[in-house]
C-alpha cells in the first residue's frame, strides 16, 4: 500500500531512524568518570544543572516508596546514550525532554536511549518514575525506629534516586515528600510549601546553593522541628523525635554558640540554614548532610560520654558544612581535606572549651601514623574501599592521620599564615569543588613559597616525614588491625581519652531572639511535629 499521508509517512520514517540507531550502538555498559576509589560513580557527557526528587512514604518502611526524579543537565558532548547511577528500585517509565526513552540496566547504571540524540551544549530534563527501596545494609535509606533517613555517603546515593553520584558533579536540589500526616518530612534546604490532602501532606523543600548527591538529606518521621536564631540570625532548625524533645533541649541550644565559634575561626557560615537530626537509629556514625546533619540519638542520650566528647562531635559535624559540603571534593581521593579539617576544629574547640590537649592528641596519631598509612593508605591516596563495606574508606588516616597534616602545616608556616590560608580556602572555593593540588597552590601561596615537597611527602608517602617543631616524636611500625573502620564523621574513637573541664558555651554572636531558646512549631492541636 502505497501511504499519501505526510504526516504519518513521517513519523514511521523517524520510528525507523531510532530504530536503526538503537539497533546500531553497542550494548548497554556502565560508565564512570575515572575516579580510582569508585571508578563506576559519576557519568560522562553532562553536568547536572538541578534536581527535583519526588518521594510518596506510605507509612511501612519496609515497603518502597514511589519516586519521580526529574533532572535538569547540560550535555557536554553528544550523547545517544545516557547513563545515570541508579540501583535498588524498580524504573517504571523514562522520559528525555518529554518524549519516551528506552531503557536499561547495566551493572549500577540506568542507561537510557533517547529517542533522538541530544547535541552538545544542549539542556535536557530527564524525567524518571521509580520506586525508592529503603530495605538493605549498604547505605541511602536507612531504617529508623519511626520511619526513614537518609546516609547517602560515600556511594550510597543512586541506591535512592538516580544521577550523577560523584561530589565532582553538585547541582540544586528540590524535595516534595508526600507522607501521612501524622508525620514530619524533612530534608535539606528551606521549607517552601506544605500542602494537606486528606489524610496526606506534600512537603516542599529548596536548597538555596548547590549540593553533592551524597549529602542529601530526607527524615521522614514522628519528629518535632525546632527553631531558633544562630549568628546574625541565621535560621537554625533542629528536628528530634518528638518523645525527646525537652531531654535533647541542652544540646541543641549549644549550636548558635558553636556555629560562632566556627566563624570566628574561618568566615561565615556557608549556608541558608543550619541544624541537626537526631535519629532513631544505630548507623555507627555522624552525617554532615548539608545544612541538617544527621545524629545517632544515643550520641546524646546514652550516659558514659563526657560533655567536651559530645560537644566535639557536633562541631566535628558543623565544620563539614565548610570542609565537604561548602567546598566538596573532586574527587574521593580529596577526601582528606575534609576529614582532616572537621577533626582539626573537632580538636581546637575540645582543647579551648574543656582543657582537651591538642598537641597530647597529635602525639599520639603521630606515634600510630606509619601503622595507618600502612593499612589505609596515606591520607591523599587512600586504598580502595573494601568491596560491600561502603565506611571501610573512612579509616583513622582519614581522621586524625589527616588532621596530623595540618598540625605539620601550621607549625611549618605559623600560625597567622595558616589562620589566613584556611579563611581564604572556604571563601575561594564556596559552592565549588577543590582538590588537594589547589590547597597545596593556596597554601604555597599565603606562605610565600613552594610547599610542594612539604605536601608530597605528607601526603604521599608510607612513611610518616619527622615532625615540624618537634624532632623527638616518633611514629612506630605497623601492628594489629590499623584498618578497622572507624565512627565516620564522628570523633575518631568513642572511647572517652580524657576527662576534660566542664564545657563552656561561647559567648553569643550575632542578634535576634536570645540563642538558649528554641520553639517548637504548633500551629494547631495535633502540630507539635511540625517542620
Amino acid at each position: 500500500m502505497l501511504l499519501t499521508n505526510r504526516r504519518l509517512r513521517a513519523a514511521l520514517l523517524a520510528a525507523a531512524s531510532v530504530s536503526l540507531v538503537a539497533a546500531t550502538l553497542p550494548a548497554p555498559e556502565p560508565l564512570g568518570i575515572g575516579d580510582p576509589l569508585f571508578p563506576r560513580l559519576g557519568n560522562p557527557g553532562y553536568d547536572v544543572v538541578a534536581y527535583d526528587l519526588d518521594f510518596t512514604y506510605g507509612g511501612d518502611n519496609r515497603k518502597p516508596l514511589d519516586a519521580i526524579t526529574k533532572i535538569d543537565a547540560q550535555a557536554t558532548q553528544r550523547l545517544e546514550r545516557i547513563n545515570l547511577d541508579f540501583t535498588h528500585g524498580k524504573v517504571r517509565s523514562v522520559q528525555v525532554n518529554g518524549a519516551a526513552a528506552r531503557f536499561a540496566t547495566a551493572g549500577e547504571d540506568l542507561v537510557i536511549t533517547p529517542a533522538t540524540p541530544v547535541e552538545d551544549g544542549a539542556r535536557m530534563r530527564i524525567t524518571v518514575s521509580h520506586t525508592s527501596d529503603p530495605t538493605g545494609n549498604r547505605g541511602g535509606w536507612v531504617r529508623t525506629g519511626d520511619g526513614l533517613a537518609m546516609t547517602n555517603q560515600a556511594d550510597a546515593a543512586h541506591r535512592v534516586f538516580p544521577g550523577n553520584d560523584h561530589p565532582a558533579d553538585k547541582a540544586y536540589f528540590t524535595f516534595r515528600i508526600t507522607a501521612p500526616e501524622r508525620l514530619t518530612a524533612v530534608a535539606n534546604g528551606v521549607l517552601e510549601g506544605r500542602a494537606r490532602a486528606g489524610a496526606i501532606t506534600t512537603w516542599t523543600y529548596r536548597t538555596h546553593h548547590p549540593m553533592a548527591t551524597e549529602l542529601a538529606q530526607v527524615s521522614i518521621g514522628d519528629s518535632t522541628v525546632v527553631r531558633r536564631q544562630g549568628p546574625g540570625g541565621l535560621p537554625v532548625r533542629d528536628v528530634v523525635p518528638t518523645k525527646d524533645r525537652q531531654k535533647l533541649e541542652p544540646w541543641l541550644k549549644k549550636t548558635p554558640d558553636q556555629i560562632g565559634w566556627m566563624e570566628r575561626q574561618v568566615g561565615p557560615y556557608p549556608f541558608e540554614n543550619y541544624g541537626v537530626l537526631v535519629v532513631g537509629a544505630d548507623t555507627g556514625f555522624e552525617l554532615e548532610t548539608q545544612t541538617l546533619s544527621l545524629f545517632e540519638r544515643s550520641l546524646f542520650t546514652q550516659p558514659g560520654y563526657p560533655e567536651w566528647y559530645v560537644d566535639s562531635v557536633m562541631v566535628h559535624e558543623l565544620a563539614h558544612q565548610w570542609f565537604g559540603d561548602s567546598v566538596s571534593p573532586r574527587r574521593w581521593s580529596d577526601l582528606w581535606l575534609n576529614e582532616g579539617h572537621a577533626t582539626w576544629y573537632e580538636m581546637r574547640y575540645a582543647q579551648e572549651h574543656a582543657g582537651e590537649s591538642m598537641e597530647t592528641r597529635m602525639r599520639e596519631a603521630y606515634r600510630q601514623s606509619n601503622g595507618w598509612r600502612a593499612a589505609g593508605g596515606p591520607p591523599a591516596s587512600p586504598k580502595p574501599p573494601v568491596e560491600g563495606q561502603p565506611i571501610s574508606l573512612f579509616r583513622p588516616v582519614m581522621y586524625d592521620g589527616s588532621a596530623l597534616v595540618l598540625y605539620a602545616l601550621r607549625n611549618e608556616i605559623g600560625e597567622q599564615a595558616f589562620a589566613r590560608l584556611e579563611r581564604d580556602w572556604v571563601r575561594i572555593h564556596r559552592d565549588g569543588t577543590a582538590t588537594t593540588a589547589d590547597f597545596t597552590e593556596l597554601a604555597s601561596s599565603v606562605a610565600g613559597r613552594d610547599l610542594s615537597a612539604f605536601f608530597t611527602a605528607w601526603l604521599y608517602r608510607q612513611k610518616t616525614p619527622p615532625m615540624p617543631g618537634h624532632p623527638d616524636w616518633r611514629s612506630e611500625a605497623p601492628a594489629g588491625n590499623q584498618n578497622a573502620p572507624r565512627n565516620r564523621h564522628a570523633a575518631p574513637d568513642r572511647t572517652p581519652h580524657g576527662t576534660g573541664a566542664p564545657h563552656g558555651t561561647g559567648a553569643p554572636h550575632g542578634t535576634g531572639a536570645p540563642h538558649g531558646t528554641g520553639t517548637s512549631d504548633s500551629t494547631g492541636p495535633s502540630d507539635g511535629n511540625r517542620a
